[in-house]
């Protein structure tokens, strides 16, 4: 039977401590090594400065409904990272002053919407990480079209599967499998410690970043 609402199990808790190691790491770190799991650039986000680490509870929208939206804020647990499919849609806001503060009342810390919101001034004065495509005037209604909760979705690009550790930052959001998150996250702070020390090496006049990073070598090489 085909079913109007497909809504799959709540996903396993996450660790506490991964969560923690993530909240210090820069999308950006691991995009010097990593290359998948990055949603579009495009989905940035609403207010500056933002960086949440989080479990994924994943929604999937048609057009112009938010009904299950609505739904799956119930099945929010501290911590999550509410994570929405628009399924190609980007005229219609899904999420505006009410989700946000119906989902920060349920322990969700941050959205992360495929497709445009709209009330921004509501999101700053609740001071709620959003990570969308823009604002758009047109919303959703509750239309009761149906749609996907806690199953996998496609964020920008990259399937995310209900569980999965989510970090969002002023460069963007990556997705993480269980598996891999705390790898992934010792491995960045590693390289950011090192980052900030060579830094300050070049600040200080040290050593030039073309010799510390190869570049000079490898061009002098090539020329001679």
């Amino acid at each position: 039977m085909i079913r109007k609402y497909d809504i799959g199990p709540a996903p396993k808790a996450v660790s506490a401590e991964v969560i923690a190691l993530l909240s210090d790491c820069e999308t950006a770190t691991v995009g010097h090594w990593r290359h998948w799991g990055f949603c579009d650039r495009r989905i940035q986000g609403v207010l500056p400065g933002k960086r949440i680490a989080g479990r994924a509870i994943t929604v999937a929208l048609p057009g112009p409904c938010s009904t299950l939206l609505h739904y799956a804020i119930d099945a929010l647990s501290p911590g999550d990272i509410l994570v929405v499919d628009r399924l190609g849609d980007d005229r219609h806001a899904c999420w505006g002053g009410g989700v946000t503060i119906a989902v920060k009342q349920a322990g969700g810390v941050a959205g992360v919407v495929d497709g445009p919101c709209t009330d921004i001034e509501e999101m700053k004065a609740s001071d709620f990480p959003m990570w969308c495509r823009g604002m758009a005037p047109i919303t959703t209604r509750l239309y009761d079209l149906g749609g996907r909760l806690n199953q996998p979705v496609s964020i920008g690009g990259v399937v995310v599967t209900p569980g999965d550790y989510v970090l969002c930052d002023e460069s963007g959001v990556l997705v993480l499998p269980p598996h891999e998150a705390e790898e992934e996250a010792r491995k960045a702070l590693e390289v950011q410690e090192k980052g900030v020390a060579l830094q300050a090496r070049v600040g200080r006049g040290e050593v030039r970043l073309s010799d510390a990073q190869g570049a000079r070598a490898a061009i002098e090489a090539a020329l001679a």
